[in-house]
């Protein structure tokens, strides 16, 4: 067993200790990419490619698809029918996809979502109250109220034991009040929701006019619960954009990775009090690649040259010349006079061309006097068709012209990439929590890095005039990757907009002609240890021509290798945010599952789910308070609930390997057009200067970084907790008549480990776990007396009543209480 195998098992079966009955027993793509430089050097011609909205089946059929090579990594929703989204594709693709049972809708136009807008949310505390009942068949986990752009918006998410039920389905009705003491009403039916075969809730988004403040929820079999209605980032306290003092809006527009490592080095520079560079070890692979000819169409006579050297340091000037004979008997050649290669065809008996593709290939690949790195038939083929002549020489190229349309002026250098990383803070010694912000992992999701950089830019220029920033500098220690993928960003400006991996080429031969030279590169979010596509994780190829490529192996990348070292290298990064673009969804773990029974990787624990759910909150109400943007409450929560599972991410490693808090964002979601009533997408490079009121790079720059500003004062809120927390048993201690049903709450998110058997609680003992995920506390039914041993620890590590689990002394100040059931 693998040690990241090791692990998993060993966290899932640390999730299963308890016992609830106790007894005392994008848009933006290049349609054309870059042109070549020799007729016979292009690959195949390649059509438009554009965006549609695609119907899936469920996870099931999204693996296949992604691993067929199919780009769907944003805009997903899960509908009740399946899983809708969005994928850049060609008509040829399209014509693929329906071939897969893919249901391909609205070919030509941007999808907006409905009012009853659908996808996976998380709820880890209680906002709906009702009866603790062990034999309650209906269960609110939340009904939430918000605002946007003038209109009010219900989401409620419920559960039924009797969801898995699927013959007949076991359907759900809700009613709700319009306001305190008002009757319940306007009945509506629930949709259910099924992933991987497994029901996870009945759950749906209602626009209504007045705010209700209770709902009353009815299953088909017969099932009723009601719920109080709570506000969801409403009443947030204003951000600090607010003091009209403070300095914001800094970025101007999109900035290429040269550009924003520049800024950094001379926020550094400008700033040493308060800022630093600490450079990465692991050099990128550069933005390069090696040239490339494809001659002689795609058929059997066709033959792909590779060069050894990259094309700026002499590929580029290598030619290949096809000669044609015509005497009979006549062995293949190579000659090769500089950087020019001539192949001298073999001939027949009678003269006639003899030399095949495989043959031409082999002659190349050990007689191009080391010029030739690799040189095969044409992708599947076995190169058994005889080759003809060219009409001269054919240039290689590396394809990297920089000539696509809308690119940003000047050179790319070329060659392995050192990442800076931006450190501010006024205490970089270690002793304050850190917070590790990371950009652009995909290459062509720009705003989440001027999103970052603008965020850097308030940190250092309000530092000596705005109190709140001053106390964020001084009491954090934040560390920036304004771009962790230099190269495929660079590709994405320059060459390929809806590029997403790093440039690093696994390819073998089937796959490594520059026809695929859009379709190289690891997924960097698929890269990572826990819960990865090599240990069986859905949401995670092998195949070197997906957008969710894993790599050969686990930490296969510079790029991956580099936060690893980052954060064992600085042992007080205790928070960290991966910013991505588009859909609006704010994610923690878990992040992946085996598809099979849908086993997620150990969701945290619930003090630890609690206190994400806290800091989520605070961080979204400073994005609305910019434009009133929402991020819903079905977009909040595990990422393997809220988008899918994405086997091998970046998340899931931190928080389980280094107990980081590690928080995942995709920026840029729906923002709801009063206009239309529609919630409106936006994409991985809109229009900087777009509708500020909708889909606009500049806005969704601004909101966001709101976000990441509060998630700094998070950050140091928690470096500065000192207060231990306070628990009880709820009903408490006492006499009872008959079986009672009890649970613990806590004063603030908390882990709490109890024990049953009258033994002290220890950090061995069993967590006090969810109901079910995203849901508040388990209820025990408790028949027997019983004696609740317990202790809570915030996430700071407070405990509480400064107990110590690790000593046994006299004072054993853990709590305790004695539920006392009368016998009969």
């Amino acid at each position: 067993m693998r040690r990241s195998q090791r692990r998993i098992a060993l966290l899932a079966l640390s999730t299963l200790v308890g016992s609830i009955l106790v007894t005392t027993g994008p848009a933006g793509a290049d349609p054309t990419g870059p042109p070549a430089a020799a007729s016979q050097s292009q690959p195949e011609d390649r059509e438009s490619v554009r965006l549609v909205h695609l119907r899936l089946t469920g996870a099931d059929m999204l693996d296949r698809v992604a691993a067929a090579g199919f780009d769907l990594e944003h805009g997903l929703r899960r509908v009740p029918n399946g899983i809708e989204g969005e994928a850049v594709v060609t008509a040829e693709q399209v014509t693929e996809l329906r071939a897969m049972g893919v249901e391909v809708l609205d070919d030509d136009a941007g999808f907006a979502w409905s009012d009853e807008a659908d996808g996976g949310i998380g709820a880890a505390s209680a906002r709906a109250a009702q009866p603790a009942n062990h034999e309650a068949t209906v269960r609110v986990v939340r009904a939430d109220w918000f605002t946007t752009k003038g209109q009010g918006f219900l989401y409620v998410e419920a559960r039924t034991t009797e969801g898995q039920q699927a013959d007949p389905i076991v359907g759900m009705q809700l009613e709700n009040d319009s306001g305190r003491g008002t009757p319940f009403g306007f009945a509506r039916t629930m949709s259910r929701f099924v992933d991987s075969g497994q029901y996870m809730f009945h759950r749906n988004l209602f626009k209504l006019d007045v705010r209700p403040n209770k709902i009353r929820l009815t299953s088909s079999t017969g099932g009723v619960a009601t719920g109080v209605v709570s506000n969801w980032l409403e009443d947030a306290p204003p951000p600090l954009t607010a003091n009209p003092s403070y300095k914001s809006d800094f970025v101007d527009g999109y900035r290429h990775p040269q550009q924003l490592y520049s800024r950094a080095k001379e926020i550094a520079r400008q700033y040493p009090d308060i800022a630093e560079i600490v450079y990465l070890p692991n050099q990128t692979n550069g933005y390069q690649r090696k040239a490339q000819a494809q001659i002689g169409g795609t058929g059997q006579a066709a033959v792909v040259v590779t060069s050894t050297a990259w094309g700026h340091e002499g590929g580029n000037d290598i030619t290949v010349d096809f000669v044609g004979r015509t005497d009979p008997d006549l062995p293949l050649e190579v000659e090769v006079s500089g950087k020019a290669v001539r192949v001298l065809l073999g001939t027949d008996a009678s003269g006639a061309p003899a030399s095949t593709a495989a043959e031409v290939a082999e002659a190349l690949r050990t007689r191009s006097a080391g010029l030739i790195e690799r040189s095969h038939p044409y992708r599947t083929n076995a190169g058994t068709g005889v080759v003809a002549p060219t009409a001269g020489p054919v240039a290689l190229t590396d394809f990297l012209d920089q000539k696509r349309v809308g690119a940003p002026a000047g050179e790319v250098p070329r060659g392995p990439v050192t990442i800076p990383v931006l450190r501010i803070g006024k205490h970089r010694d270690g002793k304050k929590p850190g917070v590790l912000i990371q950009a652009q992992d995909h290459a062509r999701e720009w705003v989440p890095a001027t999103t970052s950089l603008e965020s850097a830019e308030r940190l250092v220029h309000n530092y000596r005039s705005d109190r709140e920033t001053k106390k964020i500098v001084e009491n954090t220690d934040v560390f920036f990757i304004l771009s962790n993928n230099p190269d495929g960003a660079n590709y994405s400006f320059y060459n390929f907009a809806s590029q997403r991996r790093n440039l690093t080429n696994h390819c073998p031969d089937a796959n490594a002609d520059p026809g695929r030279r859009n379709s190289w590169g690891v997924d960097l979010n698929r890269n990572y240890r826990v819960g990865s596509g090599h240990d069986g994780y859905a949401g995670a190829s092998t195949s070197c021509v997906s957008d969710t490529y894993q790599g050969p192996e686990e930490l296969s990348e510079p790029e991956s290798k580099n936060i690893i070292w980052l954060v064992e290298k600085y042992k007080n990064i205790k928070f960290m945010m991966s910013v991505h673009s588009n859909g609006g969804q704010l994610f923690w773990q878990p992040g992946a599952y085996i598809a099979d029974g849908r086993i997620t990787t150990p969701r945290p624990p619930l003090g630890d789910e609690a206190f994400y759910w806290q800091s989520a909150a605070r961080i979204l109400s400073q994005v609305k308070a910019h434009r009133e943007t929402v991020v819903t409450p079905e977009n909040v929560g595990g990422s393997s609930d809220v988008l899918y599972s994405s086997a091998g991410n970046v998340r899931e490693d931190l928080y389980h390997t280094y107990g980081i808090y590690a928080f995942g964002w995709e920026v840029g979601g729906s923002v709801y057009n009063p206009a239309t009533g529609d919630w409106q997408g936006g994409s991985f490079q809109p229009e900087w200067d777009g509708n500020p009121e909708l889909v606009s790079g500049h806005a969704e720059t601004m909101e966001y970084a709101n976000g990441i500003m509060e998630m700094f004062r998070v950050a140091a809120d928690w470096g500065r907790d000192n207060k231990n927390p306070t628990s009880q048993l709820v009903p408490g201690a006492g006499r009872y008549s008959g079986p009672v049903d009890v649970r613990f709450e806590t004063s603030e998110p908390a882990t709490i480990y109890y024990t049953t058997d009258g033994s002290r609680p220890t950090l061995e003992s069993p967590r006090y776990a969810a109901t079910e995920f995203r849901e508040p506390g388990q209820v025990f039914h408790v028949t027997e007396t019983t004696t609740f041993n317990w202790f809570s620890v915030d996430s700071a590590g407070n405990i509480e009543k400064n107990y110590d689990p690790t000593k046994s002394d006299r004072r054993n100040n853990y709590r305790s209480a004695t539920i006392r059931i009368a016998k009969r």
